[in-house]
């Protein structure tokens, strides 16, 4: 009778570790799964902006070459050397723009993978007092 008793308990114990482990990777399987649309997310936007970029200077630039050579042109007979070093400081002065809104929005980066991040902090927390964890946040993965 007693190899009988310990044998449903076994099973219990052996069914309670298998489904802590299945939880256990279903919530791995999860957090993984929000790291790569993350950086996807990330890779996607980082094109974009690339792409996008790549553009606007094409286009400013020839914009910008186009309006110097038409007011040294202006200017050509009259002051001209004058055109030349305004021309050339405006450039240098939108440069050193660009050059810190540029700056400024690298520094504004909200993190990378900072939603997975936030997550697995989530998860230690709650694996650190388990008194505290409520069903229904543990049955969503």
């Amino acid at each position: 009778m007693a190899a009988e008793s310990t044998t449903p308990s076994a099973g219990g114990l052996l069914s309670s570790l298998r489904g802590l482990l299945a939880t256990l990777l279903a919530i791995f399987q999860t957090r993984l799964e929000l790291l790569a649309t993350e950086l996807e997310e990330e890779k996607l936007r980082l094109l974009k902006v690339l792409a996008w970029g790549a553009v606007a200077l094409l286009l400013g630039g020839m914009g910008l070459l186009f309006v110097a050579a038409f007011i040294t042109v202006l200017f050509w007979d009259e002051h001209r050397l004058l055109a030349l070093g305004l021309m050339g400081v405006f450039f240098i002065l939108a440069c050193a723009l660009a050059m810190w809104r540029a700056n400024a929005h690298w520094q504004a980066s909200t993190g990378l993978l900072s939603a997975t991040l936030a997550e697995l902090d989530q998860d230690r927390q709650a694996l650190m007092s388990p008194g505290q964890v409520k069903p229904q946040d543990a049955e969503a993965p």
